[in-house]
């Protein structure tokens, strides 16, 4: 089955397709930042729990313990904040093929590249939701008593 191809249609649809493309730059590199940030939390992990492993020290244990919760929580939030950002770029794709079938083909089918837009739309928004929780819990877990010692002396 061939479709006849009309130069002027696939132009518009290949402009309609590549406005999504630059919310895609924006989600790849969301989605290295938030890699890089997963990757120092598996780290700093590792670290704690191997000290923790050879340490007798009560209240060492017990901050590392407060510790790796934290971290755990951290990295479940950075887990799905890749899973939106990925989600979002998955559906951020479709919307592209669906605006360029819609505008090259018969196929009515502008409703679901809407649909697959605003959804990809909302995982980024989540996303974000999820990448300031994260980086919320990582400053609680900053310990400035040093600091607040430092100024009473």
């Amino acid at each position: 089955m061939a479709f006849p191809l009309d130069t002027s249609s696939v132009t518009h649809g290949i402009q309609l397709a590549v406005a999504p493309v630059f919310l895609l730059t924006a989600v790849s590199g969301m989605i290295g930042a938030v890699a890089g940030r997963l990757a120092r939390i598996i780290d700093r992990a590792r670290t704690v729990e191997d000290r923790a492993r050879v340490s007798t020290d009560a209240e060492f244990l017990r901050r590392a313990h407060v510790e790796l919760a934290e971290l755990r929580l951290r990295g479940r939030l950075t887990n799905a904040c890749i899973a939106l950002l990925t989600s979002c770029a998955f559906l951020i794709g479709l919307t592209i093929i669906l605006l360029f079938l819609g505008e090259t083909t018969a196929f009515q089918i502008n409703r679901f590249a809407v649909g697959s837009f605003l959804l990809g739309v909302i995982c980024f928004l989540l996303a974000l939701l999820c990448f300031l929780a994260e980086t919320v819990v990582a400053t609680r877990l900053l310990n400035f008593q040093m600091l607040r010692q430092a100024r009473r002396d």
